[in-house]
């Protein structure tokens, strides 16, 4: 769910683990933000962190495209109560996938550069992740690029894991691992058996 796609084809992908079901993550939003559901009115403010966050093709019409394919209060977005605008957002998607049938999709994460450093996506990420186990699902995923390494520290740190579904991916994550100074074989990951060429 992303504008960028690697060479291969294939982005990243990344799973909640079976064992972590009933254990949803825990977050704790700044002081100065606040941490609520989308509504009526949000359009032109998430338009507004979707473009600043480098999604620069994103317009009013995606965000009428993505609501009906939301779990049902899972489009969360924190408002800055300084300012009364959005600064981050991310989407519970319902998405079922071949390898993820009665899939939950982590998608549409973004944040406002000129907050960062405040754990915004990570709240968002979280408050998804909840959602998805709130509402019983139990195969979720996301997926990213392999530059997105700020993105992929926070999902690491939520307790996401990596997905090899293709034969490229092992080394694919060790490289992102490497350039993110963690070491790849001491996080979990599952791994699907692979046909030659996928």
């Amino acid at each position: 769910m992303h504008a960028t796609e690697q060479a291969a084809g294939q982005q990243l992908r990344m799973v909640w683990p079976r064992e972590r079901l009933s254990t949803p993550p825990c977050w704790s939003v700044p002081e100065k933000y606040v941490l609520r559901t989308f509504r009526a009115g949000d359009e032109d403010g998430h338009v507004r962190v979707m473009r600043k966050a480098g999604f620069s093709d994103w317009k009013e019409e995606n965000v009428r495209a993505s609501l009906p394919r939301c779990v049902p209060d899972g489009f969360f977005v924190i408002e800055h109560k300084v300012k009364g605008r959005l600064v981050a957002t991310a989407m519970a998607v319902d998405n079922p996938m071949p390898l993820h049938p009665h899939g939950g999709e982590l998608g549409w994460v973004a944040a406002d550069p000129e907050h960062r450093g405040k754990g915004l996506g990570y709240c968002v990420c979280a408050a998804v992740t909840a959602r998805f186990l709130e509402a019983g699902y139990k195969n979720l995923f996301l997926r990213t690029d392999d530059f997105r390494l700020p993105a992929i520290k926070t999902y690491l740190k939520l307790g996401w894991i990596p997905f090899l579904f293709a034969s490229d991916m092992p080394q694919r994550w060790v490289s992102v691992c490497e350039r993110l100074g963690i070491d790849f074989d001491s996080i979990g990951r599952v791994t699907v058996p692979c046909s030659p060429g996928t």
